[in-house]
């Protein structure tokens, strides 16, 4: 009996373990349901907004102003958005602004909703006339691109035009269902990206408005030392000038202290030996030595 007593009492341990471990089970099951409740009614919502052309469009337009930011454009200083185009009547949705006063349009569009078709078929028949339209629906994303005057010589714009779909999923399957659809837009003139691709092309064109930056800075730092050689010339030719003149100074003064003073003395000397001949006093022998100094004065000058 104490031996039974000792196995039962350890059944009903293990059972109360199993009944807690149940209780832990029910409760992580029961949190997962309120997940997946959420996610679905999330997914739902998400469904409901894309479902109509407008919301999609804002959303596609939220998207490619993210990877705007990220790429580190600002606008109004290196794109502009929904402005009319001087020459006709229509208004890209995203204007860049390249060097030279270039001009590089986009669009965003969004088909989604034959792509949606396409992921919720349930037989090969309703997922290939899904997909057959959904193609169509591109083609005719890319003709209104084409046909909107965004490719304008006259208003300085690129000779190509972007077309941006905001979302990587549906640009890889417009890839893998005709991979001769972008090649075929790329002969209108008109290039398709996702955001990833977009933001490479970004990269390029800001690299490009980097650089042409830097060429401006180059071309004002060459004009100023033109500039500045033009001035160095000047000034040189100011101190020849001017170093000719203290030649000229230096020449007529080393004269002066040199023949002229040698002249002036032998003069004195021989006025001094005048006055001791005939025994004059100083004061005659200074008119004397007035005179004769004028006299070398006047001949000097």
């Amino acid at each position: 009996l104490k031996s039974m007593k000792t196995d039962l009492d350890r059944v009903e341990k293990l059972m109360h373990d199993i009944d807690k471990g149940n209780t832990r089970v029910d409760n992580r099951l029961q949190d997962a349901a309120i997940s997946i409740k959420n996610l679905t009614e999330t997914t739902q919502d998400l469904k409901t907004a894309l479902a109509s052309n407008s919301s999609r469009g804002q959303w596609g337009e939220r998207m490619a102003e993210d990877v705007l930011r990220l790429s580190g454009l600002i606008e109004g200083v290196n794109y502009v958005k929904q402005e009319k185009l001087a020459s006709a009547g229509s208004r890209p949705d995203f204007t860049f602004m390249l060097p030279k006063n270039l001009k590089l349009n986009m669009d965003v569009k969004f088909p989604f909703n034959n792509y949606q078709v396409f992921v919720e078929a349930t037989t090969d028949s309703e997922r290939e006339k899904a997909k057959k339209e959904f193609l169509a629906d591109v083609k005719r994303r890319i003709k209104e691109v084409q046909t909107r005057d965004y490719i304008n010589p006259e208003d300085q714009t690129m000779d190509y035009v972007l077309l941006f779909v905001p979302n990587e999923q549906i640009y890889t399957f417009i890839n893998e269902i005709d991979p001769d659809l972008l090649d075929e837009a790329m002969r209108g003139k008109t290039i398709l990206c996702s955001p990833m691709t977009l933001y490479a092309i970004l990269a390029v064109i800001r690299q490009s408005i980097d650089s042409f930056s830097v060429e401006i800075k180059s071309k004002e730092m060459l004009s100023l030392f033109g500039g500045f050689k033009q001035q160095w010339e000047k000034f040189k030719e100011q101190m020849t000038t001017v170093q000719t003149r203290f030649d000229l100074v230096h020449k007529g003064y080393e004269e002066l202290t040199g023949t002229r003073t040698n002249m002036l003395d032998r003069k004195l000397t021989k006025i001094e030996e005048l006055r001791t001949e005939q025994s004059l006093p100083i004061e005659g022998a200074e008119e004397i030595f007035e005179k004769v100094s004028r006299k070398q004065l006047t001949e000097v000058s």
